[in-house]
């Protein structure tokens, strides 16, 4: 499994955020402009806290078994592979749909003397910081479940039977 790419994501956020500003500004030509949900920032939000308590979760295990510890339970390897792949994906979405609410809430900046044009633009600021939280969360977890360097894999050498 590969690990997450800070730069593919942030590739993801600034191409959704050019094509949602350009839509924005497209849609707006029309005379409407899509909304953007109070729940948006809340669903990403409560993607962040599972992302985070899961590789909390993990971690304390994995330290627990580190230590030894008779009342530590183990980290199936399968349940760890879920949780990372659950964290990319939640990462890639992420990005995605921060830089489309970015691209909004950019847009929105132009008509901020309007209410409800401004409290769409705090509700996308909010997804976005939201959706930051979400990749920062996976990344985390991504390095929670890592597995450590083998040296005698990486040295190219095999062992003769």
């Amino acid at each position: 499994m590969r690990e997450l790419r800070i730069r593919l994501l942030a590739g993801v956020f600034i191409v959704a955020g050019v094509l949602s500003w350009a839509g924005a500004r497209l849609w707006a030509s029309i005379g409407t402009l899509p909304s953007v949900p109070l729940a948006a920032p809340i669903v990403l939000a409560l993607i962040a806290v599972v992302l985070l308590s899961t590789a909390l979760s993990i971690r304390a295990r994995l330290k627990a078994q580190r230590e030894r510890r008779p009342e530590a339970k183990g980290v199936d390897p399968l349940m760890a592979a879920r949780a990372v792949v659950f964290g990319q994906a939640s990462a890639l979405v992420a990005a995605l749909v921060s830089g489309m609410y970015g691209g909004t809430g950019v847009f929105l900046l132009e008509s901020l003397d309007v209410p409800a044009r401004r409290d769409q633009a705090i509700y996308a600021g909010f997804s976005v910081l939201a959706g930051i939280a979400v990749i920062a969360a996976a990344i985390f977890l991504e390095r929670v479940c890592k597995l450590p360097e083998d040296d005698d894999n990486n040295t190219g050498a095999t062992s003769a039977a």
